[in-house]
C-alpha cells in the first residue's frame, strides 16, 4: 500500500516512514509546498492530511490530486506520530 502524508513536522519526516514501513506502507512526505508537489504525488492508496501543520494552497493541491486519482483522504488535526498509526490501524494497513 502506498501512502503519500502532507504536513507533518520537518524533525518527524524519519519517524512517519518508520510508522509506515512498520505496517507495510511505502510513504512519500511533503512538509512543505514544492514546485512540483502536484507532479510528485502520484497515485497512492491513501492520502493523510496533518491539517494543523499545512498550509491551506498545499490542502488543495493535494485534495485536487487526490480527486484525480479516487485517493481516500484522511484528516487529522495532530500530527504526531501515535495519531499516524491510529490512522494506518484504522485503513486496515
Amino acid at each position: 500500500m502506498s501512502v503519500v502524508i502532507v504536513g507533518g513536522h520537518d524533525r518527524m519526516v524519519q519517524k512517519y516512514k518508520e510508522i509506515c514501513k512498520k505496517f507495510h506502507c511505502k510513504a512519500k512526505v511533503f512538509t512543505h509546498m514544492t514546485t512540483q508537489m502536484s507532479n510528485q504525488i502520484g497515485k497512492p492508496d491513501l492520502m493523510i492530511l496533518f491539517t494543523n501543520t499545512v498550509s491551506h494552497k498545499m490542502v488543495h493541491c493535494a485534495v485536487t490530486e487526490a480527486a484525480k486519482n479516487n485517493t481516500e483522504i484522511v484528516r487529522c488535526h495532530t500530527s504526531s506520530g501515535t495519531a499516524l498509526h491510529e490512522i494506518l490501524r484504522e485503513a486496515g494497513c
